[in-house]
């Protein structure tokens, strides 16, 4: 069985980050694998509170897992301090012939800080150049277009379109190359969004494990997402910003 690896912090309320990961990555067909780098207290209501885990214990996961697992595609997730964001860094640099697929996550919808200042320089400089895809959302990407010397051009990177205004959701895939796709889905009305990044970004990374080429991966991604978002409508999860979900790792085009 392909292994998946997803690198971020533990949401105890199951919409996002581990969790949502790891529900994502085995309803696509792929054995989930996980290294947590925070432990938040958060629910559907938002996020109260969020602990680094130290980096040298980061570090022990991660070489634990690797030295064992044959894993196929890792996925990053919140990295909560420079110092835990140089240790992985520093050990996927190690790696060869792994995808990485980096969702950048920043802010939480309730505002709380997920990644520390001083991290976001870390990870554009150490980690971003291992990469196969980063997936920014629009208010992220102007965070990082805000940064001295950062270039654009430099990487794969899928520019989310959830926070534009109209019907459609509109995904920009740029890629290095200079080439560019538009993938262009419906956009469902929801209450209940909580953890459609982590379910995006592992998504891609499950299907770059089963083979498929980062066009199509993140084709199945959009798709996988779509559904989550509409099976998650009437979930009933929570009081606030309930998760998306989509158990059976339903698709709206043909595999």
């Amino acid at each position: 069985m392909d292994i998946v690896l997803t690198i971020a912090g533990s949401d105890p309320s199951g919409g996002a980050g581990i969790q949502q990961d790891l529900r994502t990555i085995e309803s696509l067909g792929c054995y989930g694998a996980s290294v947590i780098t925070a432990l938040t207290t958060q629910n559907t209501l938002g996020v109260q509170s969020v602990m680094p885990v130290p980096a040298d214990v980061v570090k022990s996961q991660l070489e634990t897992v690797l030295s064992d697992l044959d894993v196929k595609a890792i996925k990053i997730g919140q990295i909560p301090s420079a110092e835990v964001a140089h240790v992985i860094a520093e050990t996927l640099r190690q790696q060869f012939s792994i995808d990485i697929v980096l969702d950048p996550v920043m802010i939480s919808t309730s505002g709380r800080r997920l990644m520390s200042e001083n991290a976001i320089d870390v990870v554009v400089s150490e980690l971003f150049p291992l990469c196969t895809l980063i997936t920014p959302n629009l208010p992220e990407m102007e965070t990082l277009s805000a940064l001295s010397g950062f270039d654009a051009r430099k990487y794969n990177l899928l520019i989310k379109g959830g926070h534009a205004e109209g019907s459609e959701m509109a995904d920009r895939l740029c890629l290095a190359n200079g080439t560019e796709r538009v993938y262009v889905t419906e956009k469902l009305e929801s209450s209940n969004l909580h953890g459609t990044g982590c379910a995006l970004s592992s998504a891609i990374a499950a299907s770059l494990a089963l083979g498929y080429s980062l066009e199509d991966a993140v084709a199945r991604g959009k798709n996988y997402v779509t559904e989550a978002i509409r099976g998650g409508r009437n979930l009933g999860v929570g009081h606030g910003n309930g998760p998306v979900f989509n158990p059976n790792g339903k698709l709206l085009s043909k595999e």
